[in-house]
This record gives structure tokens, sequence and C-alpha cells, in this order.
């Protein structure tokens, strides 16, 4: 197995399978994101870059503990189809193949699964069948503990509003996406456009800013996992 490899579509069948037998996987992280319109200013794939980005740094602080599986790129990303260049899946689609990504980690013993989000037209969809999909796991693989989380839902809004200039947590393009992506893919960041769209909140964004957010993103999403690891973050079921 390739010294400190977390992505399970760079590993081998033997490595994966001696891995497991060894005890070294035990979570997993499925990314989940878009490909849409970011402004005038940020690349396309930032939703799925960006989550994407957390969960592998993540499982990094906790190898050999952690897996991240192949990124969901597409998105539930309707609202944004009026911008040429968005792609769009159906609710129905797209949650049938995230349900088959789960479960095919489940069968294969790993019963930790946190599915990690980085768009916003993602958590409806997902919290609107989340506890069914609990039910299901725990009466046909008991023990499943599957979470859903967006990632800047678990950076304290006190930590964010230290960093912003502006109160909007992630909001679409601007301040903390736009730091997020000038820390780590500075290359998706088009300077001028950005100065030159109407919209002018993603101006307030510095490297510095997304250096933080990025840091507290990936400490909360490995501290978070590493609970589910230790049974502290149990999946619950909610209703009769």
């Amino acid at each position: 197995m390739p010294e400190r490899e977390v992505m399970l579509n760079k590993l081998t069948r033997r490595e994966f399978r001696e891995a497991l037998a060894a005890g070294k996987f035990k979570a997993a992280i499925i990314p989940v994101g878009s490909i849409e319109q970011h402004l005038e200013h940020l690349a396309m794939e930032h939703d799925i870059a960006s989550s994407t980005h957390v969960a592998r740094e993540a499982a990094l602080r906790l190898y050999p503990q952690v897996v991240v599986a192949v990124p969901m790129a597409i998105g539930i990303s309707e609202h944004h189809m009026m911008h040429p260049g968005s792609l769009t899946a159906k609710p129905g689609s797209w949650l049938a193949v995230l349900f088959d990504a789960v479960e095919s980690l489940v069968r294969h013993g790993l019963k930790n699964v946190l599915i990690l989000n980085g768009h916003g037209g993602n958590v409806a969809p997902v919290n609107g069948v989340l506890n069914q999909w609990k039910r299901y796991f725990a009466a046909m693989y008991p023990g499943t503990n599957l979470h859903f989380h967006s990632y800047w839902d678990l950076i304290p809004r006190a930590v964010a509003n230290a960093v912003l200039d502006t109160d909007r947590m992630p909001g679409h393009a601007q301040e903390f996406e736009t730091a997020f992506a000038l820390a780590v893919f500075p290359e998706n960041v088009r300077h001028d456009a950005m100065h030159d769209q109407e919209d002018k909140d993603p101006t307030h964004a510095t490297v510095e800013k997304g250096q933080q957010l990025v840091e507290e993103a990936v400490t909360r999403v490995a501290e978070f996992v590493q609970g589910m690891i230790e049974g502290q973050h149990v999946a619950q079921i909610t209703g009769l």
C-alpha cells in the first residue's frame, strides 16, 4: 500500500483488502459537492474541490484509520442552470447513487461513514431521506454509524466571525469560499473578474483568512470522524 494514501480510488484491491484485514480502515468519508457557476471569479469545481480537500486532509491526520471514497462531483444544482456550464442531477437519481456508495462501503465492513458536503443544494435532499437510510442500515447492517455534514457546519460560528469581515458562511462564492480558494487552489480565482463584477463581497477574502478557515475545517472534521470511531458520535434515528 502506498505510504499515506487515503484515496480509495488510488488503491488496488489487494491494498484495500489487506488494509481492512489489518484493521487500518475504521471509517470512510464520501465527499459530495457540485459543478456549477460560482459568480464570475471562481472555477465551477469549487464545491467538490473544497469538500474533497477537507476530507483528504482530515483523513491524512487520522492515517491510517480513514479512507476517502470517490468524490461525487455533480450535485443538485437546478437553481444554477440559468448559467451555462452548470451541471445538475435529479434528486432521486443523485440520492440513489449516494445511497449505493454508502451501502458499498458498509458491505465491505466500513461501518463509520461520513458524507461530507460542500454544496448547499445537496442539504435538503439528504436531510429529507437520512433518517430513512439510518433505519435501513440499522436493520440490515447493525452497527452502521452514518452521518451527513457540510464541512462548514463543523466550524464554530464564533471562530468564523472572528476571521470574516462579512457574516456569510459559506455564502455562494462570497468571502468564505473565495478565501478558501485563495488558500488552497489560487489558480481557480480570477482576480480581474472578482473586482469587475457587481458583487463586491468576495473582495474581502484573503489568503490568510482562507488558511485559518481551512485549518479550522480540517481540524473539526478530523475531530468529528475520530469521535465517530471512538463511539462519541453515534447515528441517531428520530421519530417512531
